[in-house]
C-alpha cells in the first residue's frame, strides 16, 4: 500500500522513479517486434518469470516511495544510501529474473534457463546477496529517518512508523541472510530449500504487523486524548489496590 504524501515530491524522487523504470525496462523478455507467430509463443514463455519479476521490483518501489512519501528526507547520508540502494536494484534485476525463469521452467519443463545442479548453491547467494542490501538499506532509511526526527518536525505516531518500519525491513534482509548461510553451507540446495525460506517472510511480516497495528493504536489514543487507563492497572499516580485477605487484624485499648 503507498502512503500519503506528508510533502512535495523532491529530485531523489524523481531520479529513483527513473531508475526502477529503467530497472523494470530490463525485466522485458524482448524489445523487439515478434516477426511471426512462432517468435511470439517464445515470447510468451518468458511472460510469468516476467510478471514474477516485475511484482518482486513493484514491490521494492512500493517499500522506498512509502519511505519519501512520509518523510522529507534529503540529506547526504540519505542520497548515499539511496544511491547505493538504487546501483543494487539494478544488479538485483539479472539475478532476479533468472530466479523467477528458472522457477517457471522447473515448473513447466520449459528450458529457458541453463544451471548445473551444483551451481544452484551460488544462485542462492548471489539472489540472497540482493535481497539482503536492498531490504537493509531501505531499513537503514527508515532508521535514518527516526533518529532524524527532530530536524524533520515529525510527530510521535510518525516516529513510531519510522522505528517499526525499519524492524520490519530489517526482518526480511534476516531472511536473505538465513538463505545465504543455508546456501554457503549446501542445507537442502537440491531440494530448493534455501529458496523456500524465503515464505516466511510473510508470516514474520503477519506478525510483527500484528504487533504494530497494536502498539500503533494505543499511540493514537494517547494522542488524541481517547485513551484511558483500565481500572485495574495501577499507576504510580494512582492508589496502589486493596487486597482482602482472610487475616483480621483487630487492634485493642492498651492496658
Amino acid at each position: 500500500m503507498i502512503a500519503s504524501r506528508e510533502h512535495e515530491s523532491t529530485r531523489i524522487e524523481a531520479f529513483s522513479d527513473a531508475m526502477f523504470a529503467f530497472a523494470a525496462t530490463l525485466l522485458v523478455v524482448s524489445l523487439e517486434v515478434p516477426r511471426d507467430f512462432s517468435d511470439l509463443l517464445t515470447n510468451l514463455h518468458g511472460f510469468i518469470p516476467f510478471a514474477l519479476s516485475f511484482a518482486a521490483l513493484y514491490f521494492i518501489w512500493v517499500a522506498h516511495t512509502n519511505i519519501f512519501r512520509r518523510y522529507a528526507l534529503g540529506d547526504p547520508y540519505t542520497i548515499i544510501l539511496n544511491g547505493i540502494l538504487l546501483f543494487t536494484v539494478l544488479f538485483y534485476v539479472y539475478p532476479l529474473k533468472f530466479m523467477a525463469t528458472a522457477i517457471v521452467a522447473n515448473f513447466t519443463g520449459n528450458a529457458g534457463v541453463v544451471i548445473q545442479a551444483d551451481q544452484l548453491g551460488t544462485l542462492f547467494i548471489v539472489y540472497g546477496l540482493g535481497w539482503t542490501l536492498v531490504f537493509f538499506l531501505i531499513a537503514l532509511l527508515y532508521r535514518h529517518a527516526y533518529k532524524s526526527r527532530n530536524q524533520l518536525n515529525i510527530d510521535a505516531l510518525s516516529a513510531y512508523d519510522a522505528q517499526t518500519h525499519s524492524r520490519h525491513y530489517l526482518t526480511f534482509a534476516a531472511v536473505g541472510v538465513l538463505s545465504i548461510v543455508l546456501a554457503w553451507l549446501g542445507v537442502g540446495v537440491r531440494l530448493g530449500i534455501p529458496g523456500f525460506i524465503y515464505a516466511t517472510v510473510g508470516i514474520l511480516a503477519a506478525v510483527n504487523g500484528s504487533s504494530r497495528r497494536k502498539a500503533r493504536e494505543v499511540l493514537e489514543r494517547v494522542g488524541t486524548g481517547e485513551f484511558t487507563i483500565p481500572d485495574n492497572v495501577t499507576t504510580p499516580s494512582s492508589p496502589a489496590p486493596v487486597v482482602t485477605t482472610g487475616i483480621h487484624v483487630v487492634k485493642g485499648n492498651n492496658g
